[in-house]
């Protein structure tokens, strides 16, 4: 099988899966515990909330908070920072973003809230004049991703978060890195020194799914929001998943070691299949393509053709791929990212998303070169929009 679908979920890492089975045997007790046996799951919490604290730049690791997930953490820090400013009743986010952000808004503005939806033009880049009109004094949250998880566009977020303290120290700034944690530099006392609260998961990144966490500044105004005993330091109800939190803080670890090779690897094949499909296939065009990319991401558009049929044809010759979110792959209906873009309806069907890990390999990347331009081909005979005889589109039909 050849696996190109790592932003919807990694692998778990070898070494990850080693460092966390003693969590599942020999220290399977529970953290609150207050006998002895139980101190060295406690301990391996706390070294591993140090350890990751450490990799974003965190100046304490009591500014980090262990969670579920990144969709979990998106939902304690919009709904926890309403909860501690009450009488600001304003959000601001891109059109573009993960449900994670969108469906929180949107219930926010059931519940009487104004939300300000940013767009984005046809690279799927940020409209900075959009976003600066946006901020207004009654605005309590900034909730923009880092990296998009279907093109892979990069919002420029230190400029975004420079942008809101100017206008006004009191708005709190979120950033949904869940597509670029461990892929970009994350430095919240560094480039992200404006950015408030940070989300992410670790499934993203070669950890198992069930664990994320969320960055909180030390001084922002926010209020516990699942609601419980007193772990995470009286921020999070429930009983902490010690394996996983440690399975978490190992996958950061392995990621660090070899990160520019890695990371330049995974960029190197990504342009090598893109180019190579842009080369093969008429009438194919990069989603995002002139825009700054995540390095192990490709969106990619085929005129004329459906994308679950694409999907069915690569999946049958075991090449896993995706059609944008994971979350929203059961939807026939368009990527809401892509149509924000306003890619051309006759592709906008037909987009495939491929993204590669730093276990992708040379090989895989050649065999999918081999095999997509013929599913394409066969497709397109299908396909009423599609002149077989001559190879190109049909020519439209005055009404």
């Amino acid at each position: 099988m050849i696996y190109l679908d790592n932003n919807a979920t990694t692998s778990v890492a070898s070494e990850v899966l080693e460092s966390m089975l003693p969590f599942f045997k020999e220290n399977y007790f529970n953290p609150s515990s207050m006998y002895d046996a139980a101190r060295a799951a406690r301990v391996a919490i706390e070294e591993a909330r140090s350890q990751i604290a450490g990799f974003i730049g965190a100046s304490e690791s009591s500014e980090l908070m262990f969670t579920s997930c990144a969709t979990e953490s998106v939902n304690a820090a919009i709904f926890g920072a309403i909860a501690a400013n009450p009488s600001r009743r304003h959000v601001v986010t891109t059109v573009v973003e993960h449900p994670a952000v969108l469906e929180v808004c949107k219930r926010l503005t059931h519940d009487g809230f104004e939300v300000s939806f940013v767009g984005v033009d046809k690279n799927g880049e940020i409209d900075l004049g959009e976003f600066v009109r946006a901020i207004r004094p009654d605005t309590l949250i900034v909730a923009i991703m880092h990296a998009n998880n279907e093109t892979g566009v990069i919002f420029p977020i230190e400029r975004l978060a420079r942008i809101t303290k100017e206008t006004d120290p009191s708005i709190l700034f979120l950033c949904d890195a869940t597509q670029s944690m461990t892929k970009l530099h994350i430095n919240v006392s560094d480039n992200f020194r404006n950015v408030d609260m940070v989300a992410f998961s670790g499934h993203k990144f070669h950890a198992p799914k069930g664990v994320g966490g969320l960055y909180i500044r030390r001084g922002s105004r926010w209020r516990q929001f699942l609601i419980g005993g007193h772990q995470e330091s009286g921020r999070r109800g429930g009983t902490e998943n010690v394996a996983f939190i440690v399975g978490m803080a190992k996958a950061m670890e392995v990621a660090a070691k070899n990160h520019v090779e890695d990371i330049a690897r995974m960029e190197r094949l990504r342009n090598k299949l893109e180019n190579g499909i842009l080369e093969r296939i008429p009438h194919s065009i990069v989603n995002g393509t002139t825009a700054a990319r995540m390095p192990n991401t490709l969106n990619v558009a085929v005129h004329f053709v459906e994308g679950e049929g694409i999907l069915y044809q690569l999946s049958s010759c075991n090449i896993c791929a995706s059609s944008g979110s994971a979350c929203t792959s059961g939807s026939l209906e368009p990527s809401h990212v892509l149509t924000a873009m306003q890619i051309p309806f006759s592709a906008v069907h037909g987009s495939v998303r491929f993204s590669l890990s730093k276990y992708t390999t040379e090989p895989e990347i050649d065999f999918v070169l081999e095999k997509f331009p013929n599913i394409i081909t066969q497709l397109r005979r299908l396909s009423p929009y599609w002149d077989q005889k001559n190879n190109k589109p049909r020519k439209q039909i005055e009404s």
